[in-house]
């Protein structure tokens, strides 16, 4: 009670002011004694209530902004860039900072009114686990300046960027070949068969010569050398000295002190960050996107049973109908030919349009189809939805749309979260076919390759046999095989075929 006295005020007062008037206090507080109590207690000094608005009591806590999940496969992402600075005045749905996730940049917006009040983890920290606290918040009229990080949620250590190992200090590696190699004999490899010869009779490889392929001292190369010991012509072992290396000459490496032979006794030290060296190697960034594109590709290739189809298409009449559609201004891919027939053989065919939920099928009531597209960072499969009611015009309109901002790292979530099935065309890099890994829980993914000339015989109106081009496309479906087998695969396969060849139907 020593600061209560200090102020002058009376301890009922303070208690009152506190919020603590439900307590029992020693006597009434009636109207006029707490005025004139209060009077005392503040003497109308300005000083006094400045003091008493000021203590850490009055502060409210810090709004934390956590890490959040952006992507049901998200679990790290990395702070891209800040779009605020401390304080500055935030308002609900502001933009905060740019994260990378496993799929694309997003833009996390604030949730309340406030200032930023401390930026916990700066620009280009990266591997940020979900709900790791990144910055702090203040409501309006609060000291931003003096916030602190609570302790319990102190500041997440984001990976350390890995760090280039120094290569191994040369008089180490020296050291090392000195016991790899026996002093005053040569350096002879053997096979293990004349190793226990040579061992169980107490000789050395370098009494004989080794005649095996790249200089190996074979079983046949022991045997001899036994039968000479028993002939009393070997006494001791034969003994040659290597040279003295030069005192100012710098220590060798393990790959140039071993014998003349092509193949090194030991192997190279591989030792990143020197470039054109022997035996190094450099250290390339993985990003977020490529990590959960190898992590989801090998999960997909170790869990589900892929099963293949193949079948050429005609596109002659595809590339007819697109002739046409030029002309009038319109201007469509084979690609998007490729995904309404897809979308539409999926219309007919429902059994098709299923995922794997890790009990059992599930058969999706919407037909959006993942397109493949390759970016800087890796690949991502943004999503045509509703293909099956899109005309071919509209199709290429958001491929295009989708296509630029997946390589500028723009997608929002829903724009490549979901999706029934994937086409992934390699066409136009020149492959000819190719297989593609199901993307889960998706149970079919369609790999196009590129159109090409192919003389084939056919039979004119007056059954004649003639030569004629057709322009041909290979394609290969991936399917669960414990959702889509083979003979549903083949007759998805032989419908989508009618369908793309014959362009009337994907009006």
């Amino acid at each position: 009670m020593a600061a209560p006295w200090r102020l002058g005020c009376d301890p009922r007062i303070l208690r009152y002011l506190l919020g603590f008037s439900g307590r029992r206090s020693p006597g009434p507080l009636k109207g006029p004694g707490l005025l004139k109590g209060a009077a005392a207690c503040f003497g109308g000094r300005v000083g006094s209530w400045r003091w008493f608005h000021g203590t850490q009591w009055m502060h409210a806590d810090p709004i934390q902004i956590l890490m959040p999940s952006l992507s049901p496969t998200m679990e790290e992402g990395n702070i891209v860039k800040w779009l605020k600075k401390e304080g500055e005045a935030v308002s609900a749905g502001d933009a905060l900072c740019e994260i990378e996730t496993d799929k694309a940049v997003v833009t996390l917006d604030a949730g309340d009114d406030g200032i930023l009040a401390k930026i916990v983890v700066e620009e280009g920290a990266k591997n940020i686990r979900l709900g790791a606290l990144i910055g702090l918040m203040v409501e309006e009229g609060e000291d931003w300046k003096h916030v602190e990080i609570p302790k319990d949620v102190g500041p997440p250590s984001p990976a350390a960027k890995p760090s280039v190992p120094h290569p191994p200090a040369e008089p180490l590696v020296s050291v090392t070949v000195q016991k790899e190699h026996k002093p005053g004999k040569l350096q002879v490899r053997l096979s293990p068969a004349a190793r226990n010869i040579l061992d169980k009779h107490s000789l050395d490889a370098s009494q004989g010569t080794a005649t095996g392929p790249r200089g190996v001292f074979t079983k046949e190369d022991a045997l001899k050398l036994v039968e000479l010991k028993q002939m009393g012509k070997i006494t001791e072992p034969r003994l040659t000295p290597a040279p003295p290396a030069p005192p100012t000459a710098p220590l060798a490496t393990p790959a140039t002190i071993g014998p003349s032979y092509p193949r090194p006794m030991v192997p190279p030290v591989s030792t990143p960050g020197q470039p054109n060296a022997v035996g190094t190697f450099s250290e390339i960034p993985a990003s977020n996107i490529r990590r959960v594109i190898a992590k989801r590709l090998t999960e997909s290739k170790s869990t589900v049973p892929h099963a293949y189809a193949t079948t050429d298409c005609d596109v002659g009449a595809v590339l007819k109908a697109r002739q046409d559609l030029v002309k009038d201004d319109i201007k469509v891919s084979v690609n998007d030919f490729i995904i309404k027939a897809a979308a539409v053989t999926l219309k007919q065919m429902p059994d098709v349009n299923v995922s794997w939920d890790g009990e059992g099928p599930k058969q999706l009531p919407f037909i959006d189809i993942s397109v493949a597209v390759a970016t800087d960072k890796g690949l991502i499969t943004p999503i045509i939805k509703n293909a099956a009611a899109k005309g071919i015009q509209e199709i290429a309109d958001s491929v295009k749309v989708l296509s630029k901002k997946a390589r500028d790292g723009k997608l929002l979530p829903e724009e490549y979260q979901g999706g029934s099935f994937s086409v992934s065309n390699l066409g136009m890099f020149g492959i000819d076919e190719f297989i593609a890994v199901i993307n889960p829980p998706q149970a079919c993914i369609l790999a196009v390759g590129r159109f090409r000339p192919v003389l084939k015989l056919t039979q004119d109106e007056e059954g004649n046999a003639k030569l004629q081009q057709h322009q041909l496309i290979t394609v290969t479906m991936s399917s669960d095989s414990r959702v889509v087998d083979d003979e549903l695969a083949t007759r998805f396969l032989k419908s989508f075929k009618a369908n793309l060849e014959n362009p009337i139907r994907l009006a």
